[in-house]
């Protein structure tokens, strides 16, 4: 979505890709692919040639060996901006995540943390995006598949905490901001959808999405949850410990993106259709 956004925009786009993977529709709508691999240290050096800016996404969260959080975060993202550095890249812009600290109990949210402090320190100028929980990638886990699969949806404890999830989307026009806009040099963005929601919320708003009654059983904090690895059912557990009510006003404005309501993920990963 950036990769496009951008091309619309005018942009020349190179692409990482990694061989095997189906690029052919970036490449088609004008982005140059780089085959490369955030592994591989010599790849990202021959991509980050001749090049301004960056900006990454990439994670290992909800990949298997020999794609992990320690090859593909850490090592991988250190490589990245060494190669970056090395190569005079003038900008980079890394998506993190809100809640990334040295000192958190949950992998990831330490090397996100630990990747802010590498490109503070590399010189280069930076914007850090932060983006609290995605609807789709969540909503998809918790709510969307086990109703595929016809079982009841789990939810932590009462499911009453409250975060200001968004839609994957929404990071896509931040993104593009961030390469040019004054306000984005060496700041951290951070991003949450139009207004905070629950749990319960989500699943309510969900029953009236495709209307009828969602099941769903309630399991206590570190409870094994079916099908869930154990790093995901943690971050899971860790959501109903505190709340991250954001207001997003003043950030979208400066940056001018108008934030998608929750319901359009939602319907999203539910498959319905929003009615026109």
């Amino acid at each position: 979505m950036i990769t496009r956004g951008l091309l619309a925009l005018g942009k020349e786009v190179r692409i990482l890709v990694r061989e095997g993977r189906n690029y052919a529709p970036l490449v088609a709508a004008g982005a140059t692919p780089a085959i490369g691999d955030l592994k591989e240290r010599a790849s990202l050096d021959a991509a980050c040639r001749d090049v301004d800016t960056i900006v990454s996404t990439a994670t290992a969260i909800i990949r298997q060996a020999p794609d992990t959080l320690e090859t593909v975060d850490d090592v991988g993202y250190r490589s990245l901006i060494e190669a970056a550095k090395a190569a005079g890249v003038r900008h980079f812009v890394f998506t993190s995540a809100l809640g990334s600290s040295a000192d958190s109990p949950v992998p990831l949210m330490r090397i996100k943390a630990l990747n802010e402090q590498r490109l503070r320190e590399s010189g280069m100028t930076y914007t850090i995006l932060m983006p609290n929980l995605y609807i789709e990638v969540w909503g998809g886990i918790v709510l969307a598949a086990p109703l595929a699969q016809g079982k009841p949806v789990t939810l932590v404890g009462e499911a009453s905490r409250r975060h200001s999830m968004l839609s994957m989307r929404d990071v896509v026009p931040f993104a593009i901001a961030a390469i040019d806009h004054p306000a984005a040099r060496n700041a951290t963005i951070v991003i949450g959808g139009p207004r905070p929601v629950s749990w319960s919320d989500v699943v309510a708003s969900a029953e009236r999405i495709v209307g009828h009654k969602i099941e769903t059983r309630s399991v206590a904090p570190g409870e094994s949850i079916e099908g869930l690895p154990p790093g995901v059912a943690g971050l899971l557990f860790a959501m109903e410990t505190y709340d991250s009510p954001i207001d997003m006003d003043e950030t979208a404005r400066t940056y001018g993106v108008t934030l998608t309501p929750i319901e359009e993920g939602l319907r999203t990963i539910l498959h319905v259709p929003v009615a026109r």
